[in-house]
């Protein structure tokens, strides 16, 4: 039988992930699993290898040992002749489509407006007409609150606005799952707010999320679940409200003793 063909298969599981560099090992046989419309939010101190983490799953990075599978499928590998070979950057790319990263860092062409940057995608990476691109664009601008921004650049726009653009891109490639890499670390705090609460949005409409996050509060409120990283491991895990509130480990009550 096949992960494929198994029941209740999540839509990304992570076994016993490794990743090394160097002589360093930043992921220490990390598992983790994220069913479909599940949104799980991974907190940790720093160098805990939390953002590692997502890399590896939209295949940035290379790993060193493990598996991982979207939808039940072997994700940046593939079987032949009974041998596991790497997939390549080509093949990689095809199963990248179904999922979406949004960064630390915009990272918005700044040549392009708003309304260019978002339909960038789907018309070179997905074939999509450029007049459908752009009532797409414009629709999810609009979704983030940015209907009076279509033509707008980046320099023209706050960070708060830059990363509901990014946000706004990522979504219209149509992912099954989006990616997310401490998305308000790089933000004035008065800014932070509005791009929480395009998340908290997502969520409420049922979106797949992994949300490597420093918001205690809004991993509280938002997250089903929640995965405590420290020194490449993952440490405590569970239900968001209850792992927060009555942590098991000492680890985590040490944490969060720090950052609340």
């Amino acid at each position: 039988m096949t992960l494929q063909d198994q029941p209740n298969v999540p839509l990304l599981e992570v076994r016993n992930l490794v990743k090394h560099y160097g002589a360093f090992q930043a992921l220490k046989s990390v598992s983790l699993s994220v069913n479909e419309g599940e949104v799980v939010a991974v907190i940790g101190p720093s160098g805990s290898g939390k953002s590692t983490l997502v890399r590896c799953v939209n295949m940035l990075e290379p790993v060193q040992g493990g598996a991982m599978y979207l939808d039940g499928a072997l994700l940046g590998y593939r079987m032949d002749r009974d041998q596991l070979r790497e997939m390549t950057s080509r093949e990689r790319a095809v199963q990248r489509r179904q999922m979406s990263m949004v960064f630390q860092q915009f990272a918005l062409f700044p040549h392009m407006t708003a309304e260019q940057n978002v339909m960038e995608g789907p018309v070179q990476v997905l074939g999509i007409d450029r007049a459908e691109a752009r009532e797409r664009s414009r629709h999810l601008l609009s979704r983030v609150g940015l209907g009076r921004h279509f033509n707008a650049y980046p320099s023209q726009l706050s960070g708060g606005q830059q990363q509901r653009v990014a946000i706004a891109r990522a979504l219209a490639m149509r992912p099954r799952i989006m990616l997310f890499d401490e998305p308000t670390s790089a933000l004035d705090p008065e800014l932070v707010g509005e791009v929480l609460d395009v998340m908290r949005d997502l969520s409420r409409a049922g979106k797949t999320m992994i949300v490597v996050t420093h918001e205690i509060g809004f991993a509280r409120e938002v997250a089903d679940r929640v995965v405590f990283m420290a020194e490449g491991r993952v440490i405590e895990e569970g239900p968001a409200k209850e792992t927060l509130s009555a942590p098991r480990t000492e680890r985590l009550r040490d944490f969060l003793s720090r950052v609340m």
